[in-house]
């Protein structure tokens, strides 16, 4: 079986972070070891949340896995809090990283336009550092233009997602861009690979309706999808399909913009598009 670790927060009630990476890659058949970066009450969206920083037991946690010789097949990192964050998880990659070890990074920092709250403008810099770590890179549109200082656009057409995708394989050799639309009516995603020049979509349709967590849910099956021996192109494909049946799923619940998409109500889809896959 193969064996990743989450960086990222866990938040106790929401759909997010590692509450959705353990139960996708569960069902995908990949373990998933975790390296919780903080633990939030809720997570973002609900008012007056609590949050306990854990920066300070990166490095520990990583140091022990590293002494027990424990093995990676991958390593994903979503959300980080902090510039010294950001830096403590190149410093967990670089300790933890095999010679065949897959990195997969979410920039998680950046929507519609602008940075997260809590982000200082000088955010990306810190992040373009763990950015120029992995093997592969799943911005949105928001963070692909902040970490290649790109002026951003409401609705991108294909040339300027091209070029952009072109400006972020400097920092790693496959990008992927989340959230990509042309037409009105179908919403998927478009990646670029450095070393062939190769660029690859794909799209299903778009419905009208924003939830918490779909992100988090697209790099997860990503990176299961992966683990499970597909080409990069075929787990992408895989990934818009799955948050597109989550959220066909969800779109009914008038409380789902507050606690996320419903994939739980999903996983059997899942379970049905992988089985058969070992990984």
């Amino acid at each position: 079986m193969k064996r990743v670790a989450s960086i990222q927060d866990i938040s106790c009630l929401g759909r997010c972070s590692l509450t959705v990476a353990l139960p996708v890659l569960a069902v995908m058949g990949v373990e998933c070891a975790v390296i919780p970066t903080a633990v939030l009450s809720t997570h973002t969206i609900f008012p007056d949340f609590t949050c306990r920083d854990l920066t300070g037991e990166l490095l520990p946690i990583a140091r022990h896995w590293k002494s027990q010789k424990v093995r990676l097949d991958a390593i994903g990192s979503g959300y980080l809090a902090s510039p010294e964050q950001a830096e403590t998880v190149c410093r967990v990659f670089d300790l933890l990283r095999g010679e065949d070890t897959l990195i997969v990074v979410d920039p998680a920092m950046a929507d519609h336009g602008r940075l997260y709250k809590p982000f200082a403008p000088d955010f990306p810099r810190h992040m373009k550092k763990v950015c120029a770590r992995a093997d592969v890179l799943l911005p949105n549109l928001t963070e692909a233009c902040l970490l290649t200082d790109t002026p951003y656009r409401e609705e991108p057409d294909e040339p300027f997602v091209r070029e952009l995708l072109k400006k972020l394989s400097a920092l790693a050799p496959r990008v992927v861009l989340t959230g990509v639309s042309f037409t009105p009516e179908k919403l998927g995603a478009m990646s670029y690979d450095r070393n062939t020049g190769r660029y690859f979509s794909y799209f299903n349709e778009r419905i009208p309706a924003s939830f918490h967590g779909t992100g988090d849910i697209f790099t997860a099956t990503v990176l299961g999808g992966m683990m499970q021996g597909r080409a990069l192109e075929q787990a992408v494909a895989l990934a818009v399909d799955f948050v597109l049946e989550c959220i066909r799923c969800t779109r009914a619940d008038p409380e789902a913009s507050w606690y996320g998409v419903e994939f739980e109500k999903a996983l059997p889809w899942l379970a049905e598009q992988t089985a058969g896959r070992s990984t």
